[in-house]
């Protein structure tokens, strides 16, 4: 059957590449229409997330291996090679295997010698002779770390820019490198229909910052009966103590209207919904797009009616509804630099010119949660992105076009919420990073409506 992970994985890449399918999503479908056992689908889940992740490289070290740019070779040879390098580059596969099978992969017969012969070149040296030999192309010191770790060179440059803007700059590698760790499987025991026990009696093991995560090790998460009923959910830990931040940044009054003002796909939606319900507050979720109104809807199928879902423009919403809820979440669309791990082709699919287009955004869904909250309210802006055009620019302008609101010091909400210490920057944000906290780069900023 690796035969069959191999086509399998062949196939998301291609429809990735192709057709910008999410592999996330599209990945679990082929699997289990390909029929794959456990160990087979762990390994076509190995080959096309690790394939994505390290594309960069790849690309490098078969332009060297082919003598020829990339964008000579035909896509589908081109994905072929790639799932052929990550075999040999950084997998425990025989090169003989690892060659003979993904040639197997090729239909055209005129494409087939080609595909061996690079192959076979990258099986002939080390690893780490070809990722020596790709990273020495690079014209710059970060075009160098671009290509180790298999990011675009802009990206590097985000990151180290926000990295500055610390004062940890010399962290920059770390972070890049645990962009391509395959993230654990975290879980969210959603409070009043679930509890951690449950999810420790299943085979998790505590989560080390929140209050309602659990980590699976392994295998399928809807094996637990509470993930299988939707008392219990997927979630990365970053995205739950986002959501808690606002949820318990203070106590909840009986008869709160709390609002999420970009809901889907639901999964912090579910979280808030859970914390209201405990607290005697009402939740609204709000989602423009009908096919995540859909996913928002089954997110919160275990409230029932006790969660209003509403398909509308989140950028007019506060002026509908104005001053209408004492909590709003908004967690905005965003370039998706902080999930890499988890989405590891939005590193190929976004670009540099996608962040002004984002950034006018969100200013205006934040104006519209700021129009939307009642004075002395909170907002959580939230995104996963740790890129300063999404995050801090985007508080800095709010802040200033609205007199009437403040921004509360998040890291100290943040830091009550979690289990152990976050090693945050100083700051009146909450900026979290995969390679201190193992979740995903969420940024969080808890702002306060003082006045009309």
């Amino acid at each position: 059957m690796a035969d069959g992970a191999r086509s399998v994985a062949l196939d998301v890449l291609h429809a990735v590449e192709a057709s910008d399918a999410y592999a996330n999503l599209l990945l679990p479908a082929r699997i289990a229409a390909a029929g794959l056992d456990e160990r087979d689908a762990a390994l076509a889940t190995e080959l096309t997330y690790g394939t994505l992740r390290r594309r960069g490289l790849y690309d490098a070290v078969i332009a060297l291996a082919a003598n020829r740019p990339v964008a000579d070779i035909d896509p589908r040879s081109l994905d072929i090679l790639r799932l052929g390098v990550h075999q040999l580059l950084a997998m425990r596969i025989p090169s003989h295997a690892a060659v003979g099978e993904t040639v197997r992969l090729v239909r055209k017969e005129s494409a087939r010698g080609f595909v061996n012969g690079v192959l076979r070149a990258v099986s002939r040296a080390e690893p780490d002779e070809w990722i020596e030999r790709a990273v020495a192309t690079a014209r710059s010191g970060e075009e160098a770390l671009a290509i180790r770790h298999s990011h675009p060179l802009w990206v590097v440059r985000a990151l180290r820019q926000a990295l500055v803007a610390e004062g940890r700059e010399d962290e920059l590698e770390a972070a890049l490198a645990a962009d391509n760790v395959a993230p654990a499987v975290a879980l969210a025991a959603l409070p009043g229909l679930s509890d951690t026990g449950e999810l420790l009696a299943g085979g998790a093991r505590p989560a080390p910052y929140s209050p309602v995560g659990a980590i699976l090790p392994g295998g399928d998460p809807t094996r637990l009966p509470p993930v299988a009923a939707g008392r219990a959910r997927v979630q990365d830990e970053g995205s739950q103590l986002a959501a808690l931040a606002l949820s318990r940044a203070r106590p909840v009054e009986p008869g709160e209207r709390w609002l999420d003002l970009c809901a889907g796909p639901g999964g912090k939606a579910a979280l808030l919904a859970a914390e209201a319900a405990a607290g005697g507050a009402s939740l609204t979720a709000n989602e423009l797009v009908p096919a995540r109104v859909g996913l928002v809807r089954r997110a919160l199928a275990p409230f029932g009616d006790a969660v209003r879902v509403v398909e509308s423009d989140g950028t007019t919403l506060g002026e509908r509804e104005p001053a209408a809820f004492d909590r709003v979440l908004l967690d905005a669309p965003c370039t998706g630099l902080g999930a890499l791990r988890r989405r590891p082709e939005a590193r190929w699919r976004k670009q540099p010119a996608d962040v002004p287009g984002l950034g006018e955004l969100q200013s205006r869904l934040l104006d519209s949660a700021i129009a939307a909250v009642r004075p002395g309210g909170l907002v959580a802006y939230v995104t996963c992105s740790p890129h300063a055009a999404e995050t801090r620019a985007v508080i800095s302008a709010a802040l200033r076009r609205h007199p009437g609101v403040r921004a509360l010091d998040t890291g100290e909400a943040l830091q009550r919420v979690a289990l152990e210490p976050l090693d945050l920057a100083p700051g009146a944000h909450a900026q979290l990073w995969p390679h201190r906290t193992g979740t995903d780069a969420m940024f969080v900023q808890l702002l306060e409506r003082t006045a009309d």
